[in-house]
């Protein structure tokens, strides 16, 4: 069941109701819009009070996304919205690659974005740098680090004691505080956030209410 309804304050809202969801989920997209999804053996009803529990959240939620994602809010399907992200990765990262080459002293070949979900980049044994599209998605200084990764494999190509020194010369000393920080975001799901929006969600009793 899919249907669209006017919820006071908020607006318009989607409501979907599948066998295949498992919780009570409600998400904003960068244009705004509200979506709450819900399994089918629980009520409308009770998927609008965790709505009406969470409307500070969606204002929150729609106030963020409208400063850091007004570039997409003019696109209305993920298609398209992910080739903008794609476009803005290309102008930024081969830049920034670019950049702390020439800062730290490296030398590497070419530089490609690609739409991996399971890595942030890779260092080929030509020196080519491939680095994932979601790394638009993070702070700047996480993206660096993701960058200064990859330039040190291209001196040393493995994780031995003389790659991790290097990195963390590269990076002031701060590369294991980096890469804990760097854990608390994964490159599949940075990427869907900054597409589809920002999600909350709550698992809801087995019957229901």
């Amino acid at each position: 069941m899919q249907k669209t309804v006017t919820y006071p304050p908020i607006g318009e809202i989607t409501l979907s109701s599948t066998r295949r969801s498992t919780r009570i989920t409600l998400s904003v997209r960068p244009n705004g819009s509200v979506r709450l999804s819900f399994p089918i053996w629980v009520t409308q009803k009770r998927a609008l009070k965790f709505l009406s529990e969470k409307i500070d959240w969606i204002a929150t939620a729609r106030r963020k996304m409208a400063e850091r994602y007004s570039d997409f809010q003019r696109f209305s399907d993920v298609d398209t919205a992910r080739e903008a992200l794609r476009a803005e990765a290309k102008a930024k990262l081969p830049p920034m690659v670019a950049r702390l080459a020439a800062e730290h002293g490296f030398r590497c070949g070419a530089v490609r974005i690609k739409s991996t979900r399971s890595r942030w980049g890779s260092c080929t044994v030509r020196g080519d740098i491939n680095l994932s599209l979601s790394l638009v998605t993070l702070p700047e200084h996480l993206a660096e680090y993701i960058v200064l990764h990859e330039l040190c494999h291209t001196v040393h190509r493995n994780h031995s004691p003389r790659f991790h020194d290097l990195l963390d010369r590269v990076t002031g000393g701060h590369s294991k505080a980096l890469n804990k920080e760097l854990r608390k975001y994964r490159p599949e799901l940075s990427c869907a956030n900054y597409i589809l929006g920002t999600k909350v969600d709550e698992h809801p009793p087995t019957e229901n209410p």
